[in-house]
């Protein structure tokens, strides 16, 4: 199959120029001008951008939590991404404690295997590491996984100490691996929501309120200073605040490779959402939690200023009903998550380039290629040159939506709300294609299913 897009606006991390682009199968084999090629289908792009496929680094697709199991498995997960024009994902294989990493790894396969209809991989969540299963991590590195993510937070169930962490970072370094940090100090963390729950504060709004940014901006620096003694690259998940913004900025000025990503919640939703009347503040709970406002500009100038390199989703949904009004008693009680991962990319668009905070290249860059350098995708994924996977997306950048669980265009994730209900947006997915194949045409799904596993490699390498 061969398909030839005409007309188009391309635009990458680096480039910005008007060219046709030829797709033979899987890969991108031509680009330029009125290429004179004969194609087994030709789009026309012209007046829309032509756009390397979004790569969301952070999911969590039928993920069990509190109780309960993350609404969307990676049949919906995949296809609500595919609609937003993210064309790969890298979700969270957890280990169990106790158990082998490999094991988990094997699971998590097994969710994943024949649903997807775009590209993943995966991160490991690690629980425990004992010496003697130190070497597991290297054959996680052979089988394409070439990160890991470790917890501070959340004791007795995802926490680890810092020997662990110290342990795991060195094997990770040695290997040439990467290691993704949720960083806030749970054991502080749990001792002012011991004291909230006795003084009977368990109303939604408290999640906010007993998770201190200090506490996430304690958890950064540490974080950051444990891995510049492991000589190991760091990457801070779902950054929220300007506190841990500048133990970031402090670390890297310091020399230390540490980058960090955010996500569209921390940068359009605060913590306000927690005092809407009832229990409805519950479909905000999510960790870290919402924040003051003011942090919101503070975040952005990270991104202006490459102290954040990555914007992904967290993508962690649970329904209200039967899900969320689990914690009805108490915020504790509450599955932590929101959904996004469909409304990602018209976010970003809308609130960097409309708004004038970043300019398309920009918009490019922290949508999709630094995620593909960060994690070993880079030059597969991210970008759109010859030889690279034919993962494009055909974006409007005029049309505009309004967010809405109400508006089948916006939604199509398995979960009864939207996190962003009644945002209006400029910049709009089209159509998508995911290694030459049209999976969404003109907003419509197209194709089911497809999606294949992507082995990484390590850090330095590239993937191709």
């Amino acid at each position: 199959m061969s398909i030839l897009i005409t007309n188009g606006r391309v635009v990458t991390a680096t480039d910005d120029y008007f060219a046709d682009v030829y797709i033979e199968g899987e890969k991108i084999a031509q680009i330029g001008k009125n290429l004179n090629v004969t194609a087994d289908e030709t789009i026309d792009a012209k007046g829309k951008l032509v756009i390397p496929g979004g790569i969301d680094p952070h999911t969590h697709l039928e993920m069990p939590f509190g109780g309960t199991t993350s609404a969307d498995d990676f049949e919906t997960g995949t296809i609500a991404a595919a609609h937003g024009g993210t064309t790969t994902l890298i979700d969270f294989a957890i280990q169990t404690k106790g158990e082998s990493t490999i094991k988990g790894l094997d699971t998590w396969h097994a969710k994943a295997d024949g649903k997807a209809t775009i590209d993943y991989g995966f991160h490991m969540i690690i629980t425990d590491m004992p010496d003697e299963r130190l070497p597991e991590m290297t054959k996680l590195r052979d089988e394409g996984i070439s990160s890991y993510k470790l917890f501070m937070a959340y004791p007795g169930v995802l926490y680890v100490d810092d020997g662990t962490l110290y342990r795991a970072f060195r094997k990770a370094g040695d290997d040439g691996t990467r290691i993704c940090m949720h960083a806030e100090n749970g054991i502080v963390i749990d001792e002012i929501v011991k004291q909230a729950v006795l003084d009977g504060k368990v109303e939604p709004r408290w999640h906010a309120k007993t998770r201190p940014t200090r506490m996430e901006a304690e958890g950064v620096h540490r974080a950051i200073a444990i891995a510049e003694v492991a000589e190991v690259p760091l990457y801070i998940v779902h950054l929220s605040s300007s506190d841990a913004l500048d133990e970031v900025r402090t670390g890297r000025a310091r020399g230390v490779d540490v980058i960090a990503e955010t996500c569209p919640q921390y940068l359009f939703l605060d913590e306000t959402y927690y005092d809407k009347p009832g229990f409805e503040g519950a479909k905000w709970v999510m960790t870290p939690a919402l924040r003051e406002a003011w942090n919101q500009d503070e975040l952005w100038q990270g991104l202006m200023f490459r102290d954040l390199e990555t914007i992904a989703t967290d993508h962690c949904p649970f329904c209200m009903k039967d899900q969320k009004e689990l914690g009805k008693d108490s915020f504790t009680k509450i599955p932590n998550g929101a959904p996004g991962i469909e409304n990602r990319m018209s976010l970003v668009f809308n609130g960097g380039v409309v708004q004038g905070r970043i300019d398309l290249n920009r918009f490019v860059e922290i949508t999709s290629t630094a995620a593909a350098k960060a994690f070993g995708l880079f030059p597969k994924k991210g970008t759109i040159a010859v030889g690279s996977d034919a993962d494009i997306v055909i974006f409007d950048a005029e049309r505009k939506e309004t967010i809405s669980i109400d508006n089948p265009i916006t939604h199509h994730m398995n979960v009864d709300y939207s996190a962003y209900e009644g945002f209006e947006i400029q910049g709009f997915t089209e159509t998508v294609l995911s290694r030459g194949r049209v999976i969404v045409r003109n907003t419509k799904l197209e194709t089911r299913g497809g999606g294949q596993f992507i082995k990484r490699v390590g850090q330095g390498e590239l993937l191709r």
